[in-house]
């Protein structure tokens, strides 16, 4: 029994001692401690068997356990003087509480009565300060008041002098005195309801709109819209007048702005009539020269009667220019049949140079002030005039323009297209001539290579660039600086399309048309014909010189496709964003790809077709009664001697485009080997001798073939990875078979 609740009391306490992890972590913080007993996860078996890891270690148990009694009994002593050290605390805690909320009452107390005091000293305040308020309010509104009794007298005063004035078109009192009274009427917005007030505020606007009035029929008596100007200049009264306008409602000074342009372009309007001589194009010159002394003649006469920030010179100058517009318009839409290029280029010029000159001698701030009229958009700043010398020669460099540094950005014109824009609805002429010339060139070009004939092998002319390339892309360079010139709309979209037609022309009957027929094709070049294999004693092999013309080709086709890419881009720079993805030359540049493609697959057919005789040999040869394995058989050596003939030509005249000899290189070799095993089949039955023969044969044919992008070569160039792959996979292949 006393064992039983020895157990259970053991229990319950270790219940009780079982404390929370976080309470045991907060223990050990404040309480480190490294003694296994301290521990929350103590076990007393593991303990024991530390202290007694073997037997012998039992031999010094009574020393061990008194020293766990010797520290029972230092705890015990621990714990009692804790117990007791804790017998007064809940009477010392009652006491200081205690203490505690008396302090609370006496110090809320003293709170108290700093409130009272402080709520009394504040009623105190108030009645000291009550009649201050009383007089700072009444200073203030006998401030307002007096105020607003200065500006009712200056302004009833000033409505008076103002009717007297205006009476007598005195301008140049009333301009002041007219903004004095506008100011002072804003005081008495907020006064509008007293009748007062009121009818000053309508006597003010009668006289405005009188003073309106009377300055429009000022003008209208000094400058009438029909007959000439009144002698004797502009007038004080006039000038005057202007700068009473300036306050008046901006209708007013519009009106004034446009019945003196009008006025003053009116004699404009009947010496370049429709019907007279001088409105063609051919005169267009007469246009501006009139209108720069007309500009001269005005600044010197009424050059002080307009104020300067009316800008008036600068805006008879643009409503001239739109004047211009629709004449020139209406009398090219009558004789549009009269319209050749040279006389529509010698108008867009002058025109053009006079729209500079404009923008030298003005800022463009009245372009957005002209009711219904706006200015054109600004002159492209990437067009080629503004990154490149006019004279500047493309020459037959591949990189061209897109190597060299731009020139800094050129201010944005104004005034570019205010007028010229009324030649585009015509420039369809322009078009059409280009469309013309460049026929004409195309036709020169064939003739030229008829005439002079193919490139000739071992001179600098063999596998470069025709010249006809460059000579055509320097012409598409030239259409497209001046067409950008004359618009950057639908006539640079018409003028693409001519680039699209006459590059696919060149492609097809300067480079396609120009290349070699092969033997084994009567009806044109198809892929059945590149691929059908030749057979016979001889095969046709292209000369010395229709390779080089084949390789010439194939590298004025490749400078095609990469100066067709940069034309594009050009393009697109030079074409309004809006119009950007009407630019496509993709299928120009596929055109020149199939060109270079072709030209690469008549390369290798014509080589492969020099290795079929022997191949053939290779297959008649009875190699069931080879004796004995000696050096590489004929037909290997004949196939390596045309390699060594063909291969050098070719690298040769590719050496500007190496990556299409690597092409040639890969394709021959797809083609080659292929066959190659193909005819290993037809050499059956084969004897174990004669399998050992062809082996060495084959060896033989590997190792030419992968030296051959470098062979007859004195500089020995590593060939490329792809293409050793190719080889070693296809000859290995063919190794195999015979081993088996």
């Amino acid at each position: 029994m006393m064992e039983e609740e020895e157990f259970e009391f053991a229990e319950d306490l270790e219940a009780i001692l079982h404390l929370t992890p976080e309470v045991q972590l907060a223990i050990e913080q404040v309480f480190p401690s490294q003694d296994p007993l301290d521990r929350a996860d103590f076990n007393a078996v593991e303990y024991i068997n530390t202290l007694f890891p073997t037997e012998q270690s039992l031999a010094n148990i009574d020393d061990v356990v008194n020293k766990i009694r010797l520290k029972i009994r230092r705890l015990d002593d621990n714990i009692r003087t804790v117990v007791r050290g804790q017998t007064n605390v809940g009477q010392d805690g009652r006491q200081a509480l205690e203490e505690a909320q008396v302090a609370i009452q006496q110090l809320f107390g003293k709170i108290k009565d700093i409130k009272d005091k402080a709520e009394k000293s504040e009623q105190m305040v108030k009645e000291i300060t009550r009649d201050i308020k009383q007089l700072d309010h009444a200073k203030r509104h006998l401030t307002t008041s007096i105020t607003t009794l200065n500006h009712l007298h200056m302004l009833a005063g000033g409505v008076d002098s103002l009717e007297a004035m205006t009476r007598k078109r005195q301008y140049g009192e009333v301009a002041n005195l007219l903004q004095g009274v506008v100011n002072v009427l804003e005081h008495f917005h907020k006064y509008m309801g007293i009748p007062q007030i009121r009818q000053l505020s309508e006597r003010v606007k009668a006289a405005q709109s009188e003073l309106g009035t009377q300055i429009l029929a000022d003008f209208e008596e000094a400058f009438p819209s029909q007959g000439s100007k009144r002698p004797g200049g502009p007038s004080n009264v006039l000038r005057d007048a202007c700068l009473v306008a300036n306050v008046l409602d901006p209708r007013i000074k519009q009106e004034v702005i446009k019945k003196f342009i009008r006025q003053h372009l009116s004699e404009y309007l009947v010496l370049f009539q429709e019907n007279q001589d001088v409105a063609w194009l051919d005169k267009i010159d007469r246009r501006y020269a009139w209108i720069k002394r007309q500009l001269l003649d005005y600044e010197e006469k009424y050059g002080n009667m307009f104020p300067e920030e009316w800008c008036m010179t600068e805006r008879i100058a643009v409503e001239f220019c739109h004047i211009t517009r629709v004449e020139l318009a209406k009398v090219m839409r009558t004789r549009a049949k009269e319209i050749e290029v040279k006389l529509l280029l010698f108008a867009i010029q002058r025109t053009t140079n006079f729209e500079g000159v404009l923008a030298k001698r003005f800022t463009g701030c009245t372009l957005t002030d002209v009711p219904g009229k706006r200015a054109e958009s600004p002159l492209d700043a990437t067009n080629p005039f503004l990154e490149e010398d006019p004279g500047e020669d493309v020459g037959t460099e591949k990189d061209e323009d897109l190597t060299k540094p731009r020139k800094p950005k050129a201010p944005d014109n104004p005034f570019h297209g205010i007028i010229s824009k009324c030649f585009e609805p015509h420039l369809y002429v322009y078009i059409e001539s280009q469309d013309k010339n460049l026929g004409e060139l195309i036709d020169r070009f064939v003739a030229d290579f008829r005439a002079q004939g193919p490139p000739k092998s071992g001179t600098e002319e063999g596998g470069a660039v025709l010249p006809s390339c460059a000579d055509l892309f320097v012409y598409y360079k030239k259409c497209m600086v001046q067409c950008s010139q004359l618009s950057t709309g639908e006539p640079m979209i018409a003028l693409t399309t001519v680039f699209q037609k006459f590059l696919r022309e060149y492609a097809w009957k300067i480079l396609s048309g120009n290349l070699p027929k092969s033997s084994s094709s009567t009806g044109g070049l198809t892929i059945s014909s590149l691929l059908k294999e030749k057979e016979g004693p001889e095969a046709a092999k292209f000369t010395v010189d229709e390779l080089c013309l084949i390789c010439s080709i194939l590298s004025t086709a490749e400078y095609c496709l990469a100066t067709t890419q940069q034309l594009e881009e050009k393009l697109k720079e030079k074409v309004d964003k809006v119009l950007v993805e009407r630019i496509n030359l993709t299928g120009e540049m596929d055109t020149f790809s199939t060109v270079i493609s072709n030209s690469i697959q008549l390369l290798v057919q014509d080589l492969d077709a020099a290795c079929d005789p022997a191949l053939t040999a290779m297959s008649k040869m009875p190699w069931q009664s080879v004796e004995h394995v000696g050096d590489q058989s004929p037909y290997v050596t004949s196939i390596i001697m045309h390699i060594k003939q063909n291969v050098p030509i070719i690298r040769d005249n590719l050496a500007s485009t190496r990556k299409y000899f690597t092409q040639f290189c890969i394709k021959f070799t797809n083609s080659f080997i292929p066959k190659f095993i193909n005819y290993i089949f037809r050499c059956k039955p084969i004897s174990m001798v004669g399998a050992e023969q062809l082996l060495l044969d084959t060896h033989s044919l590997k190792t030419v073939l992968l030296d051959m992008p470098s062979i007859g070569s004195q500089v020995l160039r590593k060939a490329p990875a792809s293409y050793t792959k190719i080889v070693v996979k296809g000859m290995t292949r063919a190794e195999m078979i015979l081993k088996v």
